[in-house]
């Protein structure tokens, strides 16, 4: 069965690139490509309503009234998680450093990225992502495993004390009967009741070491 297309949006009022863009976006390493584009913010936000699959975002920086970071901002805090790969026309030091302040995945030139470079860049911030989320999701369920495991030790400890207290009482008691006149059948009953507390007192003891090794 072979993969499915990698939907990527393209917001960019340069219609003639999106030609290019779809040149070198054709079929690459058994990868398919499926290009949809959007000249404004309008249009690209109503895409982002209508589509909610969109593998990626290519976004172009220099666009009429506003720019591709005021709109990938617009798209996170729309809680749109899609990886942005913006695109410059030229090099510009101070916007590359402000697309990784707004969380973009990654910095082209037009006109560096021909042939295969295009294509390729995509598929590796797509894959990155993907490994990102993947990690965060392992180290989620981490968390989740060690908080569970550190609940459960203090429900034991609290439990080993919550028994210690009235056992402690429950031993006095039977020690100082014990010492008292009774009758056979009394005292097979405080014998009984001895050896159940001395076994109490064992399994709260390895209880209290088992969650100690943990």
């Amino acid at each position: 069965m072979s993969e499915k297309s990698t939907k990527i949006l393209l917001i960019d009022d340069d219609e003639e690139y999106r030609s290019v863009a779809k040149h070198y976006l054709r079929a690459f390493h058994h990868r398919s490509f499926e290009l949809f584009w959007a000249p404004s913010e309008t249009a690209a936000m109503r895409l982002l309503a209508e589509h909610n699959d969109f593998d990626i975002i290519l976004m172009d920086y220099y666009l009429e009234n506003t720019n591709g970071l005021e709109i990938t901002r617009k798209i996170f805090d729309a809680k749109y998680e899609i990886p942005v790969i913006l695109l410059t026309g030229n090099k510009d030091f101070h916007v590359a450093v402000e697309a990784m302040k707004f969380g973009i995945e990654e910095y082209l030139v037009k006109e560096e990225a021909v042939d295969t470079i295009l294509p390729r860049t995509v598929i590796n911030v797509i894959d990155r992502v993907r490994l990102k989320k993947q990690i965060q999701e392992v180290e989620k369920e981490t968390l989740i495993a060690q908080k569970k495991t550190e609940a459960v030790q203090e429900l034991v400890v609290t439990m080993c004390h919550e028994f210690n207290n009235p056992l402690a009482a429950i031993k006095i008691s039977s020690d100082i009967l014990s010492r008292q006149n009774a009758d056979v059948e009394n005292k097979a009953l405080l014998r009984r009741l001895s050896e159940n507390i001395s076994l109490l007192e064992h399994q709260i003891i390895r209880l209290r070491d088992l969650n100690a090794e943990k």
